[in-house]
């Protein structure tokens, strides 16, 4: 494939910057990843990724968007101890949402796979993958301190700077991609340049987690992943997934102030009424193979800069940057390997206009995922914000899908589809599923909550 410019430079190694960094190594000569953390060699913990010391789930439709452009990536982390649950048998599983406990008894119509392991270990498999890459070269430890520019129009580089104190270099470019999070500072540059910032649509939901690694030193339970979300009269819950080398990671998560103990033995309390009894003996006689983790997360943001009226050439905004989903959803990483094929497109397409090009592609990305979640956020009377019609209609109808879930098993598997980005919502108002739950509507009515609610608990981004 020809190149289109001679050198991108991508700002931040986590896993939105790397899929970035793999998808520009296909259009540029040379593509430098900028991170400000000193990358291990392997799976570990690093400061500028506090969420991996909590529960992460990658979703089934961002495991197969993954592969994709990491072609046996799924075998290589089975391989190497991740997990692996569903394809034919969701039995395993254990998913209560809005108070409902979904039917995964049946075989699914076609496969489902779901890979469980630590935020460090996935991360660490798509880094290699990019380190393998020849015209892919990672400058770390080093922070990206201002984005250059040439006349009014044209981002032109990047300054960065070594953490350990070093004097500060520009490093040109033909394209600067910021994945640095939601701390990333495009709308800050963009202001100051006079191109104004970006439009933002915020839901404060004030998630605090608790995370516990651990070994079980008895019977495992039964159930591989297990997961109950928030309701509105308990806007909290929890997680106890299975991970690689024989680990286990109990995650706890409060919404808008409920906070959950931050210890092994207060967590274990909090979700003893909401966990199977195997899984409560098996947490007691566990060991905790690390201190317990704390996290907080105060509001979901979307920028609009699709939105736009002026950018400059030369930049482009990815993943996190973008959007920062609460990560008790675990969509982030999947939308961003959805985002990495849509660059894809629109790389293909050349360089002219690229940028509100791939901002308009990777708003569609978004779309569907924000909708989700910020709908589900709202259906908890805690969270603050406007709800409009469109959203109240939404989550009742999700409501009775997850009443009608209990009990039919295809029912379950069109929701279970959805909310791994396999399937767009539009699955869920088939002809075909809506006259299921319709079948037991009356009869579930009179149970149904005023505010329903649809939220799953810790699987992060």
């Amino acid at each position: 494939m020809a190149t289109i410019g001679k050198h991108a430079v991508v700002l931040g190694a986590s896993m939105g910057g790397l899929v970035a960094a793999r998808v520009l190594a296909e259009f540029f000569e040379t593509v430098t990843l900028v991170e400000r953390d000193v990358l291990p060699g392997g799976p570990a913990q690093r400061r500028g990724v506090p969420q991996g010391r909590h529960a992460h789930g990658l979703l089934s439709g961002g495991l197969r968007t993954l592969e994709k452009l990491f072609p046996g990536l799924p075998e290589d982390l089975a391989a190497d101890g991740a997990t692996v649950l569903g394809g034919e048998n969701l039995s395993l599983i254990s998913l209560t949402f809005g108070g409902h406990k979904l039917n995964l008894s049946r075989a699914p119509e076609q496969p489902i796979d779901s890979y469980l392991a630590s935020r460090p270990f996935l991360e660490a498999h798509v880094r290699d993958r990019v380190r393998a890459i020849d015209n892919v070269d990672i400058l770390d430890g080093h922070d990206a301190v201002e984005l250059l520019m040439t006349g009014t129009r044209r981002v032109t580089g990047v300054l960065v700077a070594g953490r350990d104190g070093g004097t500060g270099k520009a490093i040109a470019a033909d394209l600067i991609v910021d994945a640095m999070g939601r701390a990333g500072r495009t709308p800050a540059f963009l202001e100051s340049a006079g191109f104004g910032r970006p439009a933002e649509s915020r839901v404060e939901v004030k998630v605090a987690y608790s995370s516990q690694l651990l070994r079980l030193t008895g019977d495992a339970p039964r159930d591989r992943l297990i997961l109950v979300g928030a309701v509105p009269e308990r806007p909290y819950g929890g997680s106890l997934f299975a991970y690689e080398d024989d680990t286990w990671m109990l995650t706890t998560a409060g919404m808008n102030g409920h906070e959950p103990p931050s210890d092994l033995a207060g967590m274990i309390g909090f979700v003893e009424d909401l966990f199977p009894v195997d899984a409560i003996a098996a947490l007691r006689g566990a060991q905790p193979v690390e201190p317990v983790a704390t996290f907080r997360y105060p509001a979901s943001v979307r920028r609009r800069y699709e939105r736009m009226t002026r950018f400059p050439d030369g930049l482009l905004v990815f993943g996190d940057a973008i959007c920062s989903f609460n990560p008790v959803y675990g969509q982030g990483m999947s939308v961003a390997a959805l985002e990495a094929l849509a660059l894809r497109d629109c790389l293909s397409r050349g360089a002219d206009d690229l940028g509100p090009r791939f901002l308009r592609a990777a708003a569609g990305c978004v779309d569907t995922a924000w909708q989700m979640a910020s709908g589900a956020d709202l259906a908890l009377p805690q969270i603050p914000g406007h709800r409009p019609v469109s959203v109240r209609v939404s989550n009742w109808y999700t409501q009775h899908v997850l009443a009608a879930a209990e009990s039919d098993p295809v029912v379950t598997e069109a929701f279970f589809r959805v909310m791994n980005l396999i399937d767009p919502p539009s699955r869920l108002v088939h002809p075909s599923i809506v006259a299921r739950v319709v079948r037991g509507a009356p009869r579930r009515l009179r149970a149904v909550r005023a505010t329903p609610a649809a939220t799953p608990v810790a699987a992060g981004t």
